[in-house]
């Protein structure tokens, strides 16, 4: 089969690490962190609950001008799965205290660079808790 291997265990264990890096850069506000974990590609994508925001220098911009507040979540249900060396994708719900009600939806597209794993892109709704 041409079909990359799925979830090689050194690989997944190094995805989940730089996932893990996200979240917590994500809570604490740490816009360094999360500038250098996405792509720095006119190619990365983040649609967000309220932007669509295209190229490496408008998610920055995004990340420099939004509030740091409430950005506490709990993670439920996380999947990481890996394809082959180079390619992932990770899939979140999250909750807010600030969101009774409603859950959070995390998709990532991770990519191995020279620099390490990069976000390509990512999208994030919020919707109703589902009855």
């Amino acid at each position: 089969s041409l079909a990359p291997a799925v979830d090689l265990s050194a690989v997944k264990a190094e995805v989940e690490a730089a996932f893990a890096e996200y979240e917590r850069a994500l809570v604490a506000n740490d816009v360094a962190t999360l500038d250098r974990l996405f792509l720095d590609a006119p190619t990365a994508i983040r649609y967000g609950t309220g932007e669509n925001l295209y190229g490496h220098a408008a998610i920055a911009g995004f990340r420099a001008a939004r509030s740091p507040a409430r950005l506490a979540r709990t993670l439920e249900r996380t999947v990481i799965t890996t394809f082959g060396a180079d390619f992932a994708v990770a899939s979140t719900l999250f909750r807010r205290t600030s969101a009774a009600g409603r859950i959070g939806r995390q998709m990532q597209t991770w990519v191995r660079t020279p620099e390490g794993w990069r976000i390509a892109a990512a999208h994030v709704s919020i919707i109703d808790e589902p009855a």
